[in-house]
């Protein structure tokens, strides 16, 4: 059944899955890519002598890239100095991307406790994105519009059949299933979009909770894959297939651009991945050599956990006294291997390669 032609509410959007075929051999085929792709990245993380050391800096990085879709845009050095700089600091869009951050970090805490994906899980997301106490959308009129502001598609309206919906989605998503699981993420992740269930915030929460589908199938056991990179690279197309599945029930199009997703982003992903650790294998060998000793496997992590460090950072690592780290960022920036910039009444030092890796797009 398809959306009505009239811009009527969508109330009759059938449940999943679809009564189509989805696992063509061109289907099957994307699917065995982006698997292996996946399980590349994956299997390089847990060789990690600290695979939690990045999260940090990835989950920034997909906030970033996620808020951009909807126009909330930043610097990635605006968006590091707010992050690090803490609360005083952190307003704007820098504000709203570490919001959107630390959304994402607490699904993958629920999940710990709790490994299903659920409404409340998605009503708690968009609160935390949105820094309200948003619930499941109760007002009549919401419409989607394209750039040029005509209506492209009107999703369902009143609670009661919202929640209805949502709730088949969760027995869906948490339910067993014959369907490779990349296959229902894409599924999944369409139904979400068609309910609409806010009056804002549904893109950002739709895009974590892919990230949330993944780690719950157990296909990525450290969340340092972003995948909004690409969608915003493929915007118009993945809005395009989106309202492909709506209108025309094109669910193989969408499905093989959300495999392909998959599959570039774990690429991409393995290969920054890769960069990262070389350079801090050059780097700690540079220091051990020229900064004896200043060198230590933990300053080593804290340099890299993000591209901005503080001095309280140190102190925190108990690195020294705050009169001895001190002296360890100053020695660090005359040799060149960090910089400083003042930061109200804090100087934050730059690891300016790390930086120049995370700052390198993806998808051109």
């Amino acid at each position: 059944m398809f959306a009505p032609r009239n811009h009527a509410p969508f109330n009759a959007l059938p449940p999943l899955p679809p009564k189509v075929e989805l696992e063509s051999k061109t289907v099957l085929r994307k699917v065995i890519r982006a698997s292996r792709s996946l399980a590349h990245l994956n299997g390089a993380i847990r060789n990690l002598p600290n695979p939690n050391l990045f999260i940090d800096s990835i989950h920034l990085q997909e906030a970033k890239a996620s808020s951009e879709i909807e126009n909330i845009v930043t610097t990635h050095e605006k968006l590091y100095q707010s992050y690090v700089g803490e609360g005083k600091f952190r307003y704007g869009p820098q504000k709203e991307v570490i919001n959107y951050k630390e959304a994402l970090w607490l699904g993958f805490e629920r999940l710990k406790d709790r490994p299903f994906i659920t409404t409340n899980l998605c009503v708690e997301i968009v609160q935390c994105i949105k820094q309200n106490s948003a619930g499941i959308r109760v007002n009549a009129g919401t419409q989607l519009r394209n750039s040029y502001g005509e209506v492209v598609y009107t999703p369902p309206e009143g609670e009661s059949v919202i929640r209805d919906k949502m709730a088949q989605l969760e027995s869906f998503i948490n339910s067993d299933s014959e369907l490779d699981p990349l296959i229902k993420m894409a599924l999944a992740h369409y139904q979400f979009e068609a309910i609409h269930p806010f009056a804002d915030g549904n893109g950002r929460t739709g895009r974590v909770l892919l990230l949330l589908h993944l780690k719950m199938e157990g296909l990525l056991d450290v969340p340092v894959l972003f995948l909004s990179e690409y969608i915003m690279k493929h915007r118009n197309e993945y809005y395009r297939l989106l309202r492909g599945v709506t209108q025309e029930g094109d669910w193989e199009s969408f499905v093989l651009y959300m495999l392909d997703m998959v599959q570039q982003s774990s690429m991409a992903a393995l290969n920054r991945l890769n960069k990262i650790v070389e350079l801090i294998e050059t780097t700690s060998n540079s220091i051990k050599e020229r900064l004896p000793k200043v060198y230590s496997k933990e300053l080593m992590e804290v340099l890299f956990r993000l591209p901005y460090t503080k001095r309280q950072d140190l102190i925190d690592l108990q690195l020294g006294t705050p009169k001895t780290v001190g002296g360890y960022l100053k020695l660090l920036e005359e040799h060149g291997f960090l910089r400083s910039e003042k930061m109200g009444r804090e100087r934050l030092y730059l690891n300016e390669a790390l930086m120049k890796i995370l700052e390198e797009r993806s998808f051109g």
